[in-house]
């Protein structure tokens, strides 16, 4: 939520949905259609590849009740995460909001992943 003009945060796993952590108004979200949101258009971009397969960096929807950011975080053993973070149209900086996201997901990833060795 340190992220300027941001209503509302999840962390939710994208497989089942449940919900990680949450931040600001997010309580009364239900987390399971974004994660199916996020999945539907890798799916649909993925059909329409010629590769077959496509990876989302982040993914950004802009409505009538703010910017919706999306961003996908692999994680090598609990699955993948989705970050979602709702942001005031009036209020926010797009491209900074999309920085902080990278910074979260990095330290979300580095967290996990490579275990850290005994020296």
């Amino acid at each position: 939520m340190d992220i300027p003009g941001a209503l509302d945060a999840l962390v939710l796993d994208q497989l089942s949905g449940t919900v990680m952590a949450t931040g600001g108004g997010s309580k009364e979200l239900d987390a399971e259609p974004l994660g199916e949101v996020l999945r539907v258009t890798m799916d649909a971009l993925a059909q329409a590849s010629t590769r077959g397969t496509i990876r989302i960096d982040d993914m950004i929807v802009v409505s009538d009740q703010g910017y919706h950011l999306f961003r996908p975080v692999d994680m090598p053993f609990d699955g993948p995460l989705v970050i979602y973070v709702r942001l005031d149209l009036a209020r926010s900086n797009l491209a900074l909001a999309r920085r902080h996201l990278q910074t979260i997901s990095g330290q979300l990833g580095r967290e996990t992943w490579p275990p850290s060795t005994p020296s």
